[in-house]
């Protein structure tokens, strides 16, 4: 019995002799972390964020390959709470959430009909799926079946609808849908992306250059859900309140209730939602991306450095404004009257911008009060140059340096500077653009008794918007079409008294398109005036260049423009990026929007070390072939919204907003008149 006890005891010593070398041997160190990371996890082992269990989360996280917010379950506390873990700031991780951009659904017609297998994947299979729309949804809801959390159900009219709610981002409904109409983004990846052929676009939003989804927010209005408008209009357009004001609404050129009937009011219902929330005693919440420590120079603080400015401030980055004025908004402060936007409206808007904590520098001009070498200096990683279109075209004829001789940019910008002017009599401004007409529209609300607009060609080409040029009509501007000045005609005293100009006629179409004005010989008219205000047009202001030899490189166009590449907006310096009136010449607000959040783009991806070039397939600019119409058969004509405005004889007194807003009944209304089109589809049924 002792003998085999002790053999016994022989074994064993043996055996933690040989387990002892082997644990040296073969020892396997396994990081603490990892088990402490894993017990914040969620345990649920769902593999929804794209690791195979909770454990190997874990490991992913210790090892760097996945951040603290792996856990797509388990919430931001758990999140937190794992970056304590390793050390780490959690920061305001963006969460991914499931979009579906096609709203067509059962309105999208059959090219044939299927009798198998019930699932997206095997009628994808066949000639790309049983729809006429190329890339719409298939209907059999195999991204429903795949959502593990209930936040997705087939919608009445035959598509995908997500409840972001319950959305935890994990990418099961994308993987599961074979025609990539549901994707998982995040905020930014939403802010970041521009239209593409392959994406599901109804004809006005391929045409706005801000690229909003307009169907969304018609449709939320429609619902009722304002607020949701807001947010989907200001996820491409940061100046709702300006451009529902300003805005000549190339997006109603492409409605397809227009090829049969009026098109939908897009931009007053714009306006609409927009005064709902500046009227409502309360702003939306704007989120923004965790701060990335980059920071970016803005260099103007107009619509499109504004644009800029807030994308890159959502995105995580920090930004500062530099704006030579003492106000910023630029030209829709400086250029755009009082009676169209009022400056305490402009006011609200850009300190809703600026809350993002985006600082802004006034009174501060480039080349003269920082340059570029100022800015290195400061330690900025980029700078965006959206320095605007404010040089005047002078009409090069004898007399107009004469007292009451003005350029309009200039009187446009002194006047809402409020410089008070001598009031003329009689006025006389020269063009035939937005700017001519919003300077004879002020002087008759200065007191002005006689106001001329002359012009080279005829009413109808007239380049100002249709509405601004009725509207001057109505307020009693005289049109003297036809007419080339020659000179302006002064006193001993130098005072502007005349201005001379030559009959024209309309001969062969110039290079615009346009029939070009020829002169009637011996047809010299004299016009009695006693102020001249030339209005035919302007460019940037490039004079900057010559202060820092940093600009050396920096390329300008013959027509003073900053030369770029017209997707990505950077120029022929890496770091520098331009948008705007200074990267395309005097264009509309809502194209220098658009070109702010473009550029935006393009400097995120160069702070990031990303290639900068443009979205797969970029639309811009473009239409997707096939979805133009001739014809919209089945539409029922329904009135369109008017616009109300204040009666001729109250406005022309006072610098009051001429212009209405819709009531909630009447935006209902044209909402309703929408036919929710997407690529192909539309809803014939609209009232």
């Amino acid at each position: 019995m002792i003998e085999a006890i002790l053999f016994m005891l022989g074994i064993g010593a043996a055996c933690g002799s040989v387990l002892s070398v082997a644990s040296k041997v073969f020892y396997v160190y396994e990081d603490p972390r990892i088990a402490e990371v894993e017990g914040f996890l969620a345990g649920a082992n769902c593999g929804g964020c794209g690791y195979a269990g909770c454990s190997a989360a874990a490991v992913a996280v210790v090892e760097g390959n996945a951040p603290p917010s792996v856990c797509i379950v388990a919430g931001a506390e758990a999140a937190a709470n794992v970056a304590a873990v390793m050390g780490l700031d959690a920061g305001t991780a963006e969460p991914l959430k499931s979009y579906n951009e096609c709203n067509g659904g059962n309105r999208a017609a059959n090219k044939y009909y299927y009798t198998g297998l019930n699932t997206c994947k095997a009628v994808s299979a066949l000639y790309g799926g049983r729809r006429e729309c190329e890339i719409g949804c298939l209907g059999f809801g195999d991204c429903i079946r795949s959502c593990a959390f209930d936040a997705i159900h087939m919608g009445p009219e035959g598509y995908p609808v997500v409840d972001e709610t319950k959305c935890v981002g994990c990418g099961a409904c994308q993987r599961a849908c074979p025609k990539n109409i549901l994707t998982v983004k995040t905020m930014s990846q939403r802010l970041l992306h521009m239209n593409a052929e392959d994406d599901a676009l109804a004809p006005c939003r391929q045409t706005c250059p801000a690229e909003i989804d307009i169907p969304k927010y018609i449709a939320q209005i429609r619902n009722g859900d304002y607020e949701g408008a807001v947010n989907t209009i200001r996820e491409r357009n940061p100046l709702l309140l300006s451009c529902g004001r300003v805005c000549p609404h190339p997006c109603e050129d492409r409605c397809r209730r227009g090829i049969e009937d009026e098109p939908v009011s897009i931009n007053q219902l714009k306006r609409f939602v927009a005064d709902f929330e500046m009227n409502s005693g309360k702003r939306i919440p704007i989120p923004c991306a965790p701060d990335t420590g980059k920071r970016v120079a803005v260099i103007g603080g107009g619509p499109a450095g504004l644009s800029c400015a807030f994308f890159l401030r959502r995105l995580g980055h920090g930004v500062t404004i530099f704006e030579s004025m003492p106000h910023l908004g630029g030209m829709i402060r400086y250029g755009i009257p009082e009676y169209r936007l009022p400056k305490k409206i402009l006011d609200w808007e850009i300190e809703g911008i600026l809350n993002l904590g985006i600082e802004a520098r006034v009174n501060a001009k480039f080349g003269e009060d920082f340059d570029m070498g100022s800015l290195a200096f400061e330690g900025y990683d980029a700078v965006f140059m959206g320095v605007g279109a404010w040089v005047d075209y002078n009409l090069g004829v004898d007399g107009e340096k004469l007292n009451g001789c003005y350029t309009g940019i200039d009187f446009l910008s002194r006047l809402a500077s409020g410089e008070k002017f001598s009031v003329p009599r009689k006025a006389a401004v020269i063009g035939g653009g937005n700017s001519a007409i919003d300077c004879v529209r002020n002087l008759i609300r200065l007191g002005t008794e006689e106001v001329w607009i002359v012009y080279r060609r005829t009413r109808a080409e007239m380049p100002a918007n249709e509405v601004e040029i009725e509207a001057a009509e109505h307020e009693g501007v005289k049109f003297q079409f036809l007419a080339a000045p020659v000179r302006v005609v002064g006193d001993e005293d130098e005072n502007a008294t005349h201005l001379e100009y030559l009959k024209m006629e309309l001969g062969e179409p110039d290079a615009s398109g346009r029939r070009r004005p020829v002169p009637v010989e011996g047809s010299e008219t004299l016009l009695e005036v006693d102020m001249v205000i030339t209005a035919i047009g302007q460019r940037p202001d490039v004079s900057f260049k010559e202060s820092s030899k940093r600009l050396d490189d920096l390329n300008i166009t013959r027509w003073n423009t900053i030369d770029s590449d017209p997707e990505t907006l950077q120029s022929s310096i890496p770091y520098i990026f331009t948008g705007g009136d200074s990267a395309t010449g005097p264009s509309l607000v809502v194209e220098a929007i658009g070109g702010g959040r473009r550029a935006a783009r393009s400097i995120h991806q160069y702070l990031t070390g990303e290639e900068i070039k443009p979205v797969p397939k970029s639309l811009f600019k473009k239409n997707i072939p096939g979805t133009i119409f001739d014809s919209v058969p089945g539409v029922v004509k329904t009135p369109r919204a008017k616009m109300t405005e204040l009666p001729v004889k109250e406005r022309i007194t006072s610098f009051i907003e001429v212009d209405q807003v819709l009531t909630e009944e009447e935006a209902i209304a044209e909402s309703n008149r929408c036919l929710s089109c997407c690529r192909i589809c539309y809803n014939k049924d609209a009232a």
